[in-house]
């Protein structure tokens, strides 16, 4: 049986914001994303798109959720095979490609988690586990692009 969940989220963004030159018809990028019961999360985009690089852009948020995700379906893989995970963390990056009529999209993610567990026994299992959580992902299975991988794992 497939089960539906919806999430909500809503944006706010106002012409007030709109840059002191005028002529150019140029509007600042930075508005607000607000999810309820949540924090508000105050967005922009990306610098080299006339944005704030001092705000989260859509790229950003779309490579944290991916690596977010991931960690997430990877602890809950590793506790179904009783691997003791101790820590992760990851350094990923995301290749935009924009076209000259300014279209564009993610034509690849990468992903390098770096895994410590307990059990020396387990190394190649809790490398192996990186492609069952990437099959449970939710956001990587959103994706219309390839998600990879490069895990390494110690013992500690």
């Amino acid at each position: 049986m497939t089960f539906k969940h919806i999430f909500k989220a809503e944006a706010n963004w106002t012409s007030k914001q709109k840059l002191a030159d005028s002529s150019k018809r140029f509007y600042t990028k930075s508005h607000q994303i607000q999810v309820e019961g949540k924090p508000i999360l105050d967005v922009s985009a990306a610098k080299a798109f006339k944005g704030d690089p001092e705000l989260y852009n859509p790229e950003d948020l779309l490579l944290s959720s991916l690596v977010s995700c991931h960690m997430m379906s990877y602890l809950y893989v590793c506790s179904q095979n009783g691997i003791e995970v101790l820590e992760y963390s990851d350094n990923a990056e995301a290749t935009l490609e924009v076209n000259p009529e300014g279209s564009g999209r993610f034509v690849e993610a990468r992903l390098y988690p770096k895994v410590k567990i307990s059990n020396s026994d387990q190394i190649e299992l809790a490398l192996d586990l990186h492609h069952k959580a990437n099959q449970l992902c939710f956001i990587a299975n959103s994706c219309n692009f390839p998600v990879l991988h490069n895990g390494s794992c110690e013992v500690v």
